[in-house]
């Protein structure tokens, strides 16, 4: 049954791939991936199915009865094993949506005060290369503050202030991917699989910052360094809006205040030790506040177009959807310790820690790091590999900037593809190689810092 749950996830991946020349919203693609491999694992017999740690270990804390565990009843641990793992992911899956939505939200709300007119009229350039620099150097620290997800929803929304929309614009998105996940990397805050490692005591704050930082900016500076070189010559229409002087003001009161509200989301977390999401969520209640009152004086339709009833509806539920789908199938992977297995598999083929983790940041752009990161944790232990142990560093770069290589590798990458609609196929053939050029010229970069 294994081998059919990975076959139906590896078409699912190949049709969202093909959205474009089939003619199938990826959404739709997803959604049905997701619950086909989960439908699977409940109709399979356990023995087939299950041998990983994680069904071991279920079973060792559960205590089922004999009766259970009989020929006579041979479903009955198998389905509490799969209804407990689907809650489980499904809490985790959760906490990135809502996440995911307070960040939207918040952008929206930024822009329908034209919060972001107060930057994009700063931005006088109309050569992309000039323009291409500003963005990513922008993105890179900004990611690094707040996270490679926060970062690319506000990019891609300041982007769209600035670029008509077409392929200029999605090269910029495919950029602010690649410099979102290369920020977020040298921060442990800025991707979920660093703060992973931050929290289990495997990298420090200064221990990250000083061993990836030169890399992460190396994988960021390759694709513009080669970008500047293959654009040189070329422009690009900048958009401008028309700048209204009664509400600059309000604008940038707004603006300020969500900026503001993003960056306290981390410093939530770290003080209160609870989930992002609610810190997103407290974030986008008190800008909510705010909002209400900015606009006392504008009549009711003025101050319907900028309310959070109103930007709600802008929000795209269809990305939201494809997320959900595309993580329930990568879960469904995870419970069958399919990848878990399959980074065991390299440990013992392989047995270099350099080249099983720099395949590891490949792996990743086909699925998430987060399960792929926790196995790594379990394969290797800290009495041989320390706190701020250069295995534990380059995992954090590799995991952390291997998924940029495709568009649906990072959370950074598929917020972006449902945000501007961008297909896979062409992705892959205009950022996947200049992403695959950055990721290398890091681990180049990585390699080199530990050899001297």
């Amino acid at each position: 049954m294994e081998s059919i749950i990975v076959f139906v996830f590896i078409t699912g991946y190949s049709l969202i791939a093909l959205e474009h020349p089939i003619r199938i919203n990826k959404t739709a693609t997803a959604l049905v991936t997701g619950v086909v491999c989960w439908s699977l694992l409940a109709l399979a017999l356990p023995p087939e199915t299950f041998t990983g740690s994680s069904y071991l270990d279920f079973i060792s804390a559960y205590k089922p009865s004999p009766d259970e565990l009989g020929v006579a009843n041979p479903k009955s641990i198998h389905l509490k094993f799969i209804t407990e793992s689907l809650s489980h992911h499904l809490g985790e899956i959760a906490a990135i949506l809502f996440f995911l939505m307070g960040a939207m939200t918040i952008v929206e709300l930024i822009d329908a005060h034209h919060g972001f007119r107060i930057i994009t009229k700063q931005i006088n350039t109309d050569k992309p290369i000039p323009l291409l620099w500003i963005i990513s150097i922008i993105t890179f620290f900004m990611s690094a503050v707040l996270d490679n997800l926060t970062t690319t929803i506000v990019m891609v929304s300041l982007i769209r202030k600035l670029t008509q929309p077409g392929n200029f614009r999605w090269l910029f998105a495919g950029v602010i991917i690649i410099a979102a996940n290369a920020g977020g990397a040298w921060s442990p805050i800025g991707d979920v699989t660093t703060t992973m490692l931050w929290i289990d005591g495997k990298i420090t704050t200064g221990g990250i910052l000083k061993s990836t930082f030169l890399p992460s900016l190396a994988c960021l500076l390759a694709p513009i360094l080669y970008l500047s070189w293959s654009l040189r010559g070329k422009s690009t229409e900048i958009q401008r809006e028309e700048k209204n002087g009664e509400d600059a003001g309000k604008g940038l009161l707004m603006l300020a205040a969500g900026i503001t509200a993003l960056i306290l989301v981390p410093a939530f977390k770290t003080i209160t030790h609870l989930p992002p999401y609610l810190g997103m969520l407290l974030a986008l209640g008190l800008l909510w506040l705010l909002s209400e009152m900015v606009d006392p004086e504008k009549d009711e339709f003025e101050k319907h177009k900028r309310s959070v009833s109103y930007v709600l509806t802008k929000i795209d539920m269809p990305s939201v959807l494809f997320f959900m789908g595309i993580l329930l199938a990568v879960g469904a992977l995870e419970t069958m310790s399919t990848l878990g297995g399959f980074a065991k598999w390299l440990d013992s083929t392989i047995g270099n820690q350099t080249v099983i983790i720099t395949l590891i940041g490949f792996l990743s752009a086909l699925v998430d790091n987060v399960p792929l990161v926790a196995a790594s944790m379990g394969m290797y232990s800290m009495d041989i590999y320390p706190t701020d142990s250069a295995l534990w560093t380059y995992l954090a770069y590799c995991a952390g900037t291997g998924g940029s290589i495709l568009i649906i590798g990072s959370a950074a990458g598929v917020a972006a593809m449902g945000m501007e609609k961008i297909d896979f196929l062409w992705y892959l053939k205009r950022v996947s190689f200049i992403a695959t050029l950055g990721y290398l010229a890091g681990a180049g970069v990585f390699l080199l810092q530990q050899a001297l």
